[in-house]
């Protein structure tokens, strides 16, 4: 991020001044304290509290003092302090403020002003948009990044970078997608949202390989993180090694076949498309007649030759939304709840959706158990997991849909601690941003989450919200 370097050497400074002080303090025989909560007795302190991030693991009677956006002292909590305001964390728990690393913030116009709040309310503090044009999302961006805003980071894409025949191409679907087909539309149109601001990109299903190529060759040179689906053009193990995450597992499934060649030969017949239909409708056709069919034919050893080349690059896997189908959230004990919270519009488009859906016969459930199967063989082989539901897609309600998510990785093969590392270190790694967020450690910044409940005992216990610290704001919700 172009603030990341000032940031740091913030950070640098404020560290260098607190070492001085404690060495002097240490010379004089006093109880070292932070500076700026001592000279000044100003920020916050969450007092006797039990702190849990990925990178400290968990520690008992902990005091956490952050002033403005920025932890500025993580201290035993029999070391006396003097500050303006404290929160008496006694029996709860702090985390890292979350992420939903897989959101679209305007694909649902309905839903994209009630979004900010949303999240939050859930104790999403930051946001990764993974497609929307940009002249809908920039408006949308500035927004949420106005100074004094309550809202999540947001860390945005642009538009879903797809080849000729476009999938989103707002025809049934809303338009998020934009066509490439050649390598020089491809490097421009990189080249273009840079300028514009964008995080990172997001290439889609349909781009050929010589499309691919520019696309990541052209973000490599600007520093752009790639996010991706597997090209259907492509196999996993040779489009997967070049870009920073993949989405949903999709496409995956062709590549760890015993007929993963002849698979991927037809798709590039396929893709021809001769007869010229649209984008979405030749996606869906190759989905249907290779996806269960490569399931079907699974190959251990295909599949370790997949993993291994997938090592280094996250994967998103939406398991709330793949396999959404072996726990619905009508299930869920506050499924209700949340749909209440929603614009009313939505609610009642929900609830209704909800009850035609519940007393429908039950699908097929081998994609639903193919992805909860290749989450934990990767997990297994040591491959990073990103937390993301694909807001606001398949009834995923801002911010309640991450802690769905959440369960889902546990019951899939990961701890709850490594389901919250999914949703708070491995994004901001994503960003290269590991130094300012992602734990409770001073120098980071003031994102976090007050909790009732143990997510290391239940990580359902992340919904036990007491309060949600974003960008140094305090929210009761």
């Amino acid at each position: 991020m172009k603030n990341k370097e000032k940031n740091l050497h913030k950070i640098l400074q404020i560290r260098m001044a607190q070492a001085a002080v404690l060495l002097l303090l240490t010379a004089c025989g006093q109880h070292s304290v932070p500076l700026r909560a001592a000279a000044n007795n100003v920020g916050t302190a969450i007092t006797d509290v039990t702190t849990i991030d990925a990178v400290n693991g968990l520690k008992e009677h902990q005091t956490v003092i952050f002033d403005g956006d920025e932890i500025i002292a993580v201290q035993d909590s029999k070391d006396h302090i003097e500050i303006a305001n404290v929160i008496d964390g006694k029996g709860q728990f702090l985390i890292p403020g979350l992420w939903d690393f897989h959101v679209h913030l305007t694909y649902d116009e309905r839903l994209t002003e009630a979004m900010p709040d949303l999240f939050l309310s859930y104790g999403i503090t930051s946001v990764r948009d993974t497609g929307g044009l940009m002249h809908e999302i920039l408006p949308v961006v500035e927004n949420m990044r106005t100074a004094g805003a309550v809202a999540p980071r947001v860390f945005f894409a642009g538009p879903l970078l797809d080849g000729e025949f476009v999938v989103y191409n707002g025809i049934g679907r809303p338009e998020i997608g934009v066509p490439l087909t050649t390598p020089e539309a491809a490097r421009q149109q990189v080249i273009e949202m840079h300028e514009q601001g964008v995080d990172f990109i997001k290439v889609y299903e349909m781009v050929k390989p010589g499309i691919f190529d520019a696309l990541t060759e052209v973000a490599n040179e600007l520093s752009l993180p790639i996010d991706s689906h597997v090209p259907l053009a492509m196999r996993a193990r040779d489009a997967g090694p070049r870009v920073s995450s993949i989405e949903h597992l999709r496409n995956i499934e062709m590549d760890c076949a015993a007929s993963a060649t002849e698979l991927h030969s037809a798709r590039l017949a396929l893709l021809k498309n001769e007869s010229g239909i649209a984008g979405a409708e030749l996606r869906a056709a190759m989905h249907s007649e290779q996806r269960l069919l490569a399931i079907e034919n699974y190959d251990e050893t295909e599949c370790d030759i997949v993993i291994a080349a997938l090592h280094e690059t996250v994967m998103v896997p939406t398991l709330r939304l793949n396999s959404f189908i072996l726990k619905p959230p009508w299930r869920r004990d506050d499924w209700e709840l949340a749909l209440s919270r929603l614009p009313t519009k939505v609610e009642k488009d929900w609830l209704f959706q909800t009850e035609t859906r519940r007393s429908a016969p039950a699908g097929d459930l081998r994609f639903a158990n193919w992805s909860m199967f290749l989450t934990k063989r990767m997990h297994d082989a040591g491959v990073a997991f990103g937390a993301g539901t694909d807001v606001p897609i398949n009834l995923s309600v801002p911010g309640y849909s991450l802690h769905s998510e959440l369960d889902m990785l546990v019951r899939a093969g990961l701890t709850p601690m490594e389901a919250i590392e999914a949703a708070t270190l491995i994004p901001a790694r994503f960003f290269g941003l590991e130094d300012e967020m992602g734990s409770i450690s001073e120098g980071q910044v003031a994102d976090m989450v007050l909790l009732a409940g143990n997510p290391l005992e239940d990580i359902n216990n992340t919904k036990s919200i007491q309060k949600v610290i974003s960008k140094g704001q305090i929210l009761n919700y």
